[in-house]
């Protein structure tokens, strides 16, 4: 009889999370699965760790039963935490989400969710991040679904080193789904504006708010797959050099610079 996988879940979205439970159970189907995540919500952190205080981990009920280990920390920290001290073995994959709002072109760099697909990957494990565009009712069986058909081929085919695959799934009926596009990260910058405010002591606050530009309008971009109906399955990885600027620099700067030290 073949083994199952091991399968290593967690999230940004905080261990509660519906997300979350949605996509352990789908893949419970034919994997074993293990949940370690951020016991509370932790959106935005991008790949912090804690490394000032101590990280507590403890066990998480649902429904009776143990569900998996809830982690003082953020969502790299729970990866790392699940994979070196919690999991008894490797994992042979890492899920991250499925989280409640989209992740992709500049939100990448920002999103927990794909910073702890990213920390399995620095690890040496191959890793998914799933992501479910955000309505104020979501279904997150859909995006549960697609998340256990890519991680059985993944667990089957594996993926090149250090690659994630980043995966965002439309908010519209799974019938009105067109299919998948296999896109690039696309462009895109967040217009920002801080609210200031007055906290009961008359000491000023400031709330972030804005709207993104998208500033990519290819159709092989994950925004524009998702605005078509499709879902969109990006592979990324953060070797952030740029490649033809440093064969430009090499080229010719060499010479020109001379620093003083």
């Amino acid at each position: 009889m073949q083994k199952k996988p091991l399968i290593l879940v967690s999230n940004d979205d905080g261990i509660d999370a519906p997300g979350l439970y949605v996509l352990a159970k789908a893949l419970k189907k034919f994997a074993e699965v293990k949940v370690v995540a951020p016991s509370i919500q932790q959106s935005a952190v991008g790949h912090a760790i804690t490394v000032r205080t101590p990280l507590r981990a403890h066990e998480f009920r649902r429904d009776g039963e143990v569900f998996g280990y809830a982690v003082d920390g953020t969502p790299a920290d729970s990866v790392k935490l699940g994979i070196r001290s919690i999991l008894k073995s490797k994992p042979d994959l890492v899920v991250s989400g499925i989280n409640d709002g989209l992740n992709t072109a500049v939100n990448v760099i920002y999103s927990g969710t794909v910073s702890a697909a990213t920390e399995g990957t620095i690890l040496g494990i191959p890793a998914i991040a799933v992501s479910l565009e955000y309505t104020q009712h979501p279904d997150f069986e859909p995006a549960a679904k697609v998340a256990a058909t890519m991680a059985r081929f993944v667990c089957r085919n594996g993926l090149p080193k250090d690659t994630i695959l980043n995966i965002n799934v439309p908010a519209i009926p799974a019938g009105k789904i067109k299919g998948v596009r296999f896109t690039r990260q696309g462009r895109s910058r967040w217009d920002d504006k801080f609210y200031q405010r007055k906290d009961p002591k008359n000491r000023n606050y400031y709330w972030l708010a804005g709207n993104m530009r998208i500033l990519d309008h290819d159709g092989d971009v994950d925004q524009i797959a998702l605005k078509d109906g499709f879902i969109s399955v990006t592979p990324i990885h953060f070797d952030l050099t740029h490649r033809d600027f440093l064969e430009k620099m090499r080229r010719e700067w060499e010479g020109k610079l001379k620093f003083k030290l």
